[in-house]
């Protein structure tokens, strides 16, 4: 067998998602595969073993002996991100400074669409009579007022036992300025519930703003016995398998920890789902020429949208989960509820509506053949001719077009008055006209313009999706990589490792002793440089990213700016004020340096990097532009710009060489997606196997 007499290596990527769960090996040889398995929402962990055991089969191996020449598994997962959504969490206990305890329903008193008069607070997390209030204060420098009331903290600790409180989440007023209360309180809570995982709000995100922080460390509490569980489960299958290898685990934040690290801060995992697929498009949009890119990923259940600038994805410090507000590094991604299993119906008034349910991997949508009751844009895109009922997933797994057709027909086509074909139409334009609106949510609300930018699809539906997509937008190019279908996955071999810290230091930045701010600087080095040596990161590899949360002197927001380390051993507060300047310029069309407005400090952050070996890129053969090599045949499909059916080229997507060009309309498939090449098109593949597709000259 190849790998026993060869003695080659592999790295992994893995993504699981609602749907698929999406694989990518990277073999020490520079080949690149990638597969995809049904996700098992019950026990994702099981899913993952049946995506090993797919590879061992593809390359006649057991899985015990992939298993055992796997170096490095990166993993994302949606473990964290699904249980808050369906409210499957932890029971959940909250500490809390007597009187503030419903700070978690009153939120930032600040309504979230002030046009909505129906619009009803989101739920807690924990219940008002698990939020318990305890005596004792700081004040905002840290100084004691009050003593803390350990008595109080028994007696709440005593109720969590006996309603079951298998998660305690402790966070007192001002406890960023001095943890002192809060670790007296969390020493009584473990000592006292020593199963229950309790998160310590000083430790989570010491910084402050008290909603962000009681939300965020609620939301870590809410589901940190989840993480904890799935992760105890994967490792120990892994381990079962064979794999003895380095596991690491996907953040938010862009970057890859340890599984104990992780598990220590769940919730820096609840939206590390699509973190990775802007990682492994800026590296194909940057061989393509492209330093910027937008990034769409269409999955069967979500659809994400995000930005690269000069190579590098775009980040927020703080983001909503849910309409729960989660106050970590996050890589800034719009996700939508549109995919391919989105469920097509009419509502009420007569409109036809896509997602944001979704039938998810089981039953699936109806042409799965598994007892889906309801139509979805796989379906529809089954009708119009775009997917090939025998060649699914590479002939893995058989579609069934009757059951399609005829929930189409029940569903949208009869309630609309329409047949079966133009029903199916009416869903593709619906589910494209939303997804457009996801793209507009992270560009012209953004003040971007989505014509500046080419569009790198992803997903294993989004390449059908493409050119529509872009047409509603006017953008001129598309690029879908040869990895599309399982971009996250190949981001995640792409990723460094990385930890966040951040401490609030509240005051005008000219008044900051130069040697405090280096000082903090070096606190939070200090402690990313432990963690990345824990993880056998070596020194020349580990970098450190300072950032200020600056803003002007009575602004509400502010500005997250990176500031070079020089600057800061340096007190050279000329040269951050100025890249704060420039930075309120770009963001808002103005800055008021001329002026002389103070500018405030709110937050010191620094960002630890370990920099990993990353896979090069492989290059496919180049051949002649005719592509008449990789035809297969013709197939009638829908043609959007021209309102109807045609026969239009199937092409072999593996046979393609660099070089080929290809008109639209046509088609292009591969084992793990299929493009559309709409009408106003044409494609040609560049040196690394992307299909590079751009709007004809008119």
């Amino acid at each position: 067998m190849t790998t026993r007499t060869t003695g080659r290596t592999y790295k992994l990527g893995i993504d699981v998602g609602g749907t698929f769960t999406d694989l990518f090996l990277w073999t020490s040889g520079g080949e690149v595969r990638s597969f995809k398995a049904l996700s098992t929402p019950r026990d994702p962990s099981v899913g993952v073993l049946d995506g090993i055991a797919l590879i061992a089969r593809a390359l006649s191996l057991t899985p015990a002996e992939l298993a055992r020449c796997i170096t490095t598994i990166v993993h994302g997962t949606t473990v964290t991100t699904n249980a808050t959504l369906t409210r499957r969490g932890a029971r959940t206990g909250l500490l809390t400074t007597r009187g503030v305890r419903d700070a978690l329903e009153m939120r930032r008193g600040i309504r979230e669409d002030q046009y909505d008069n129906h619009l009803r607070n989101v739920e807690p997390l924990v219940p008002r009579y698990l939020r318990r209030p305890v005596a004792g204060r700081l004040d905002w420098r840290g100084e004691e007022l009050e003593g803390l009331d350990l008595a109080g903290v028994e007696e709440a600790v005593t109720l969590f036992r006996e309603e079951g409180v298998t998660a305690v989440a402790i966070c007192f007023m001002n406890a960023f300025a001095n943890p002192v209360h809060e670790r007296a309180a969390a020493e009584v809570v473990r000592r006292a519930l020593p199963s229950a995982f309790v998160s310590v709000s000083s430790e989570v995100l010491p910084a402050i703003r008290f909603y962000n922080r009681v939300s965020t460390t609620a939301l870590d509490a809410f589901v940190g016995p989840v993480l904890r569980d799935y992760l105890r489960a994967l490792t120990s299958r892994l381990a079962e398998a064979g794999f003895s290898g380095s596991l690491l685990i996907m953040q938010s934040s862009g970057g890859v920890a340890l599984p104990d690290a992780t598990a220590r801060r769940p919730a820096g995992t609840l939206l590390s789902g699509p973190a990775a697929a802007p990682r492994a498009a800026a590296a194909y949009a940057g061989e393509a020429g492209f330093a910027d890119c937008l990034v769409v990923d269409m999955g069967g259940t979500s659809f994400d949208a995000s930005l690269v600038r000069d190579g590098q994805v775009e980040l927020k410090p703080e983001g909503d989960i849910a309409r729960l507000r989660i106050a970590l590094p996050m890589l800034d991604i719009v996700t939508i509820g549109a995919g391919g299993g989105s469920i097509g119906r009419v509502d009420s008034g007569g409109l036809l509506r896509m997602g944001p349910e979704s039938a998810g991997a089981d039953p699936g949508p109806a042409c799965y053949g598994r007892g889906g009751p309801l139509p979805t844009c796989t379906d529809a895109n089954v009708v119009l001719g775009y997917l090939d009922p025998t060649y699914f997933a590479g002939g893995e797994m058989r579609l069934h077009p009757d059951r399609a057709r005829a929930m189409i027909a029940e569903h949208v086509g009869g309630p609309l008055g329409l047949d079966v074909e133009r029903a199916a139409v009416g869903m593709y334009r619906v589910i494209n006209a939303n997804m457009a609106h996801g793209v507009r949510e992270i560009t012209v609300k953004r003040g971007v313009d989505p014509r500046e930018f080419p569009m790198v699809v992803a997903g294993g539906a989004g390449a059908l999706h493409g050119c529509a997509i872009a047409s509603e937008l006017d953008i001129p190019v598309v690029l879908v990589p040869p990895v599309a279908s399982v971009l996250c996955a190949a981001g995640m071999l792409l990723t460094d490792q990385q930890h966040d810290f951040v401490r609030s230091c509240v005051t005008r930045l000219s008044d900051l002793p130069a040697e405090r701010l280096e000082a903090l600087v070096r606190e939070m080095a200090d402690q990313g440089e432990t963690q990345l040596r824990r993880a056998d990161v070596p020194a020349d590899r580990i970098e450190h990213c300072v950032l200020l949360d600056l803003r002007y002197v009575k602004q509400y927001h502010e500005v997250t700016v990176p500031v070079a380390r020089e600057a800061v051993r340096a007190g050279n507060y000329a040269q951050m004020l100025s890249a704060f300047h420039r930075e309120h310029d770009r963001l808002y069309g103005y800055e008021l340096s001329a002026e002389g407005t103070g500018v405030e400090l709110i937050n010191v952050r620094v960002r630890s990097v370990g920099r990993t070996d990353k896979p090069a890129l492989p290059k496919i053969a180049a051949g002649p532009p005719d592509p008449g090599g990789a035809l297969k045949r013709h197939r009638r499909a829908f043609v959007p710009e021209r309102d109807r059916f045609e026969e239009l080229p199937v092409y072999d997507g593996h046979r393609l060489q660099a070089g080929n060009a290809i008109a639209g309309p046509a088609l292009i498939e591969r084992t793990d997606t299929t493009i559309l090449v709409s009408a106003d098109y044409a494609a040609h593949i560049d040196g690394f196997g992307t299909c590079v597709v751009r709007r004809k000259a008119s």
